[in-house]
C-alpha cells in the first residue's frame, strides 16, 4: 500500500508498488488530465507536480512517489483560473489539446519556481512535445503568465473557454425502448 497527498486529499494506493503513477493516477483516482503518450518520459503529456517539482509520471513508480504531494491538472484550477491557464487561453495557444496539460503542469512548475523566467529559460524548462507545433506563441504565453503571477499583468478571466451545463443540456423525458 501506497500512500501519498493527490490534489491536496490523501490518497493509499492499493496498487502493486511497482505501477506507474500515472496509471494509479487515471484508473484508480479517475484523474485523466494527465495523458499517456509514449510511456518513457520523453513526450511530458504525463506531467504533473511531484514536490514542487515537474515529473513525467509514466517514469514514476508508486513506491518512488511515497509520501509525496501531487498535483495533477485537475488540482491545479478545477475553474480553469490558474495563470497559465488563463494565459494559454488568451493567447490561442492550445490546438488539438492533447499535450496541454502536461506543458500547463511543466510551465506551473517552472513558474513557481521563477516567475521571471527568460525565453531560454522557459525553452528548456518546457520539454514538452506537441505534435501541433504551438512552440512559436509558447514561450510569450508562459512569460505572460509569469507577469500575472507577479502582478504585472492581469489576464481577463473571461477568455476562459467553457459551456455552462445549464445551457447545453436539458432534462427530457427518458426515450422509451424500441
Amino acid at each position: 500500500m501506497t500512500r501519498l497527498t493527490v490534489n491536496n486529499e490523501a490518497v493509499e494506493y492499493l496498487l502493486d508498488p511497482a505501477t506507474p503513477l500515472l496509471f494509479a493516477l487515471r484508473d484508480a483516482s479517475n484523474l485523466t488530465g494527465a495523458k499517456y503518450g509514449c510511456g518513457t518520459g520523453s513526450c511530458g503529456a504525463c506531467t504533473i507536480d511531484v514536490d514542487g517539482r515537474a515529473v513525467r509520471s509514466c517514469q514514476l513508480t508508486l513506491a518512488q512517489a511515497e509520501g509525496a504531494f501531487v498535483t495533477t491538472i485537475e488540482g491545479l484550477s478545477r475553474e480553469r483560473a490558474h495563470p497559465v491557464q488563463l494565459a494559454l487561453i488568451a493567447d490561442n495557444v492550445p490546438q488539438c489539446g492533447f499535450c496541454v496539460p502536461g506543458i500547463v503542469m511543466a510551465a506551473a512548475a517552472l513558474l513557481k519556481r521563477d516567475a521571471s523566467p527568460s525565453e531560454e529559460a522557459i525553452r528548456q524548462g518546457i520539454t514538452n512535445l506537441c505534435r501541433c507545433g504551438i512552440y512559436p506563441r509558447l514561450a510569450e504565453s508562459i512569460a505572460r503568465a509569469g507577469r500575472a503571477m507577479r502582478g504585472d499583468e492581469t489576464i481577463p478571466a473571461g477568455a476562459r473557454p467553457g459551456i455552462d451545463p445549464a445551457d447545453a443540456a436539458a432534462r427530457v423525458p427518458a426515450l422509451s425502448p424500441r
